[in-house]
């Protein structure tokens, strides 16, 4: 069997995570254009999602990225065409930086949780549908990780992808940020992700997050993220009952210290964000 096609030129690979800057089709309906702003906290870089059903001359575009990519807006809008909406997942820097920049350029509403973050259009609302170039998109509030974070269910043709912002990201595990985010309000946005994304039978509802790479069905990564929570909670339970210490009076630290004593030390700020929201939940119990 030949590696080459009838011309004898050998046929471009596809496209995998990460690959900055290029157009990357994940489904039908669904592209991605991955920002080269990598970090602890983002990973390989910030997602930002292309939506169009096959042949439509319209698109969504999901998170615009961070500030002072230009070149990553530029290549949004190249790749989008005629963009006619932009979404947001959550309020982090890195997802929401770019939407002055791209509003100017495309002149589409911008729709959030926040108020603040729309322009000339109304905040998004649980459960509403939005439908625009050829899809149907299902707004689901999905708080925990911050208060506004909000995921949205694609369907287009019988096929369906969850984009999940931050709330399930594509390796590793979130951080649960304290300031608005909270451990209830996230186990009750992974079981909702967990219904959601079950859907019918014959076709599993691929994951589209905000950082890593994607994955073909939502429900084992949910199902895991839950699992890796509770897990977590007994951990930090067990911590506080060998220091003799209450969770109002526990110092967050101290129980990272303990708990993730197996993560790279660079990540302990972001692990303590979570252990606040971890001995808030304990307390509330």
């Amino acid at each position: 069997m030949s590696g080459t096609d009838s011309d004898g030129v050998a046929p471009a690979r596809p496209l995998s995570h990460p690959a900055y800057g290029e157009l990357r089709e994940v489904t039908p309906f669904a592209s991605v254009i991955l920002c080269e702003n990598p970090g602890i906290m983002e990973l390989d870089g910030t997602n930002t999602w292309i939506l169009r059903a096959p042949g439509h001359p319209d698109c969504v575009v999901v998170d615009p990225g961070p500030r002072k990519h230009k070149k990553h807006v530029k290549k949004v809008v190249a790749a989008g065409g005629h963009v006619v909406l932009t979404l947001i997942t959550h309020r982090h820097h890195d997802h929401i930086g770019a939407i002055g920049a791209l509003h100017k350029r495309t002149g589409a509403p911008v729709r959030a949780k926040r108020p603040s973050l729309c322009r000339g259009a109304r905040p998004l609302v649980d459960r509403e549908v939005i439908k625009a170039a050829g899809l149907r998109i299902t707004v689901l509030d999905t708080p925990g990780h911050t208060g506004d974070s909000t995921s949205f269910l694609v369907e287009c043709d019988g096929k369906r992808a969850m984009i999940t912002g931050d709330t399930i990201l594509g390796s590793g595990t979130t951080v649960l940020d304290p300031r608005d985010g909270g451990l209830r309000d996230y186990l009750n946005s992974l079981n909702r992700l967990i219904v959601e994304g079950s859907g019918p039978m014959e076709s599993a509802t691929a994951l589209l997050p905000g950082h890593g790479p994607d994955h073909p069905d939502l429900v084992p990564v949910a199902r895991y993220y839950k699992q890796h929570r509770e897990e977590r909670i007994d951990q930090i339970r067990a911590v506080l009952d060998e220091m003799g210490v209450s969770p109002r009076d526990a110092k967050p630290m101290k129980i990272v210290r303990r708990v993730y004593s197996d993560v790279d030390k660079t990540l302990w700020p972001a692990a303590r964000m979570s252990v606040k929201a971890q001995l808030e939940y304990l307390r509330s119990e």
